[in-house]
């Protein structure tokens, strides 16, 4: 069992608060490396590449975590996706394969979890651009994620890697209507308790596969709503 921490990567510093409360006992290398990258793809790739190269040690894993968007049905506030991919905006694809195991440790905990492929956006995406994300494959969208693993892909590419996102607002509860500030209540205490699924992926047996980063690929996913 590895005894390198376990860096986990938030864009904000309440996600960074809510994380930083949670149950890491039993965390294999002991407390995590919390890392508020700031929002957007750029801050998330700068961040990554400098606390990578100040740690000599090394991490043994990396989780990017935090608050995220649904854009389809079927996804409702305070739902937990974990990533088995990743697409950018120029619609590379980076396959996330913790992201079916990691889904089955959020539900042994008692949370409600999904498993789909992240959009990272280079801005809040509402109403209509919604819907044509979900057509073309995406169940969640965030700002960083995708700066994150292509970072890694550069710097560290065997180092396994999970993605997840705690959904705020949803297609049929979009953010700044009345709604928001109690999903936004959920959401932290629903990120918070992800910590004990957390502790629980990075324990598994080193070496498995299960959770290292794949080389990004060419979108595949349906192209109905370009």
């Amino acid at each position: 069992m590895t005894t390198a921490p376990l860096l986990v990567l938030c864009a904000l510093g309440p996600e960074v608060w809510a994380l930083r409360g949670g149950d890491w006992r039993g965390a294999a290398g002991g407390a995590p490396v919390l890392v508020r990258t700031g929002v957007g793809r750029r801050r998330a790739g700068l961040a990554v590449r400098r606390v990578l190269s100040s740690a000599p040690g090394g991490y043994g894993a990396v989780v990017v975590a935090g608050f995220g968007a649904a854009v389809g049905p079927g996804v409702a506030s305070g739902d937990v996706v974990a990533a088995d991919g990743v697409r950018d905006a120029e619609g590379h694809l980076y396959p996330v394969d913790s992201g079916p195991e990691l889904a089955r440790t959020l539900k042994e905990h008692g949370l409600t979890a999904h498993t789909g492929v992240h959009h990272t956006a280079d801005h809040v995406v509402r109403g209509i651009e919604r819907r044509a994300l979900h057509l073309q494959g995406a169940l969640a969208v965030d700002m960083e994620a995708a700066a994150v693993l292509s970072a890694l892909r550069e710097v560290r590419p065997a180092l396994p890697v999970a993605v997840l996102r705690v959904v705020v607002d949803t297609p049929e509860h979009e953010l700044l209507r009345p709604g928001t500030l109690p999903a936004g209540v959920r959401a932290w205490r629903t990120l918070r308790a992800t910590v004990p699924a957390l502790v629980d992926w990075y324990r598994q047996e080193p070496g498995t596969g299960s959770a290292h980063l794949n080389h990004p690929t060419s979108s595949t996913l349906p192209q109905e709503a370009s």
